[in-house]
Protein backbone atom coordinates (compact mmCIF):
# COMPACT_ATOMS: atom_id res chain seq x y z
CA UNK A 1 0.00 0.00 0.00
CA UNK A 2 1.39 3.49 -1.22
CA UNK A 3 0.30 6.49 0.81
CA UNK A 4 -0.49 9.87 -0.86
CA UNK A 5 0.14 12.87 1.60
CA UNK A 6 -1.55 16.19 -0.43
CA UNK A 7 -1.05 19.65 0.98
CA UNK A 8 -3.43 22.25 0.73
CA UNK A 9 -0.54 24.37 -0.69
CA UNK A 10 0.77 24.76 -4.39
CA UNK A 11 4.45 23.67 -5.21
CA UNK A 12 6.53 26.36 -6.62
CA UNK A 13 9.38 29.19 -4.97
CA UNK A 14 6.78 32.05 -4.91
CA UNK A 15 3.90 29.68 -3.31
CA UNK A 16 6.82 28.65 -0.95
CA UNK A 17 7.50 32.23 0.48
CA UNK A 18 3.91 33.52 0.53
CA UNK A 19 3.35 30.47 2.52
CA UNK A 20 6.10 30.71 5.07
CA UNK A 21 5.04 34.55 4.99
CA UNK A 22 1.56 33.24 6.20
CA UNK A 23 2.97 30.63 8.92
CA UNK A 24 4.73 33.57 10.27
CA UNK A 25 2.33 36.72 10.28
CA UNK A 26 -0.94 35.12 10.57
CA UNK A 27 -0.19 30.92 11.79
CA UNK A 28 -4.07 30.34 13.16
CA UNK A 29 -5.70 31.51 9.56
CA UNK A 30 -3.03 28.85 7.71
CA UNK A 31 -5.24 26.33 5.93
CA UNK A 32 -2.51 23.73 5.39
CA UNK A 33 -3.22 20.77 8.73
CA UNK A 34 -0.87 18.68 7.39
CA UNK A 35 1.68 21.14 6.72
CA UNK A 36 0.92 22.92 10.18
CA UNK A 37 1.62 19.24 11.28
CA UNK A 38 4.78 17.74 9.48
CA UNK A 39 6.76 21.24 9.24
CA UNK A 40 7.72 24.35 11.21
CA UNK A 41 7.99 27.63 9.76
CA UNK A 42 11.10 26.30 7.61
CA UNK A 43 11.67 22.52 7.18
CA UNK A 44 10.37 19.51 8.19
CA UNK A 45 9.64 18.51 11.77
CA UNK A 46 12.74 16.40 12.99
CA UNK A 47 9.83 14.12 14.99
CA UNK A 48 8.19 13.42 11.67
CA UNK A 49 10.85 12.92 9.17
CA UNK A 50 12.29 10.22 11.95
CA UNK A 51 8.95 8.42 11.88
CA UNK A 52 8.49 9.01 7.84
CA UNK A 53 12.40 6.82 7.47
CA UNK A 54 11.48 4.35 9.80
CA UNK A 55 7.68 3.50 8.86
CA UNK A 56 7.56 0.29 6.72
CA UNK A 57 5.01 2.16 4.25
CA UNK A 58 5.46 3.88 1.09
CA UNK A 59 4.51 7.54 0.90
CA UNK A 60 4.62 9.84 -1.55
CA UNK A 61 3.91 13.79 -0.85
CA UNK A 62 2.60 16.22 -3.51
CA UNK A 63 1.33 19.45 -3.44
CA UNK A 64 -2.83 20.12 -4.53
CA UNK A 65 -1.24 21.70 -7.91
CA UNK A 66 1.00 18.24 -8.85
CA UNK A 67 -1.65 16.26 -7.43
CA UNK A 68 -4.69 17.57 -9.69
CA UNK A 69 -2.50 17.81 -12.53
CA UNK A 70 -1.22 13.94 -11.98
CA UNK A 71 -4.66 12.20 -11.07
CA UNK A 72 -6.94 14.72 -12.43
CA UNK A 73 -9.11 14.41 -9.18
CA UNK A 74 -10.32 17.47 -7.14
CA UNK A 75 -10.36 17.77 -3.21
CA UNK A 76 -10.95 18.89 -0.22
CA UNK A 77 -7.04 19.63 0.69
CA UNK A 78 -5.45 18.56 2.69
CA UNK A 79 -5.76 14.47 2.43
CA UNK A 80 -4.42 11.69 3.05
CA UNK A 81 -4.86 8.82 0.06
CA UNK A 82 -4.41 4.79 0.37
CA UNK A 83 -3.25 4.07 -3.34
CA UNK A 84 -3.76 0.92 -4.47
CA UNK A 85 -5.59 -0.15 -7.79
CA UNK A 86 -7.72 2.63 -6.63
CA UNK A 87 -7.59 5.90 -4.86
CA UNK A 88 -9.02 6.51 -1.14
CA UNK A 89 -9.32 8.99 0.80
CA UNK A 90 -8.37 7.47 4.33
CA UNK A 91 -7.43 10.77 6.35
CA UNK A 92 -9.78 13.69 4.97
CA UNK A 93 -9.51 17.42 5.54
CA UNK A 94 -11.76 17.32 9.37
CA UNK A 95 -9.57 14.78 10.54
CA UNK A 96 -6.55 16.50 10.18
CA UNK A 97 -7.88 19.50 11.53
CA UNK A 98 -8.94 17.60 14.60
CA UNK A 99 -5.59 16.59 15.17
CA UNK A 100 -3.49 18.48 17.75
CA UNK A 101 -0.50 17.10 17.38
CA UNK A 102 2.16 15.68 15.47
CA UNK A 103 1.45 12.61 17.78
CA UNK A 104 -2.38 12.18 16.21
CA UNK A 105 -1.26 12.08 13.04
CA UNK A 106 1.32 9.74 13.35
CA UNK A 107 -0.65 7.68 15.43
CA UNK A 108 -3.57 7.61 12.38
CA UNK A 109 -0.81 6.60 9.93
CA UNK A 110 0.61 3.58 12.22
CA UNK A 111 -3.61 2.66 12.29
CA UNK A 112 -3.07 2.15 8.43
CA UNK A 113 0.31 0.72 8.39
CA UNK A 114 -1.38 -2.16 10.64
CA UNK A 115 -4.37 -2.64 9.02
CA UNK A 116 -1.91 -3.73 5.74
Amino acid sequence: MKLLFVYNADSGVVNTVKDIGHKLFSPQTYDCFLCSLTHGTFRENSAWKLFRQNSALEMTFLYRDEFERQYDIHLDYPAILKQNDSLDVVIARDQLASFSSLDNLIDAVRSLEKAV
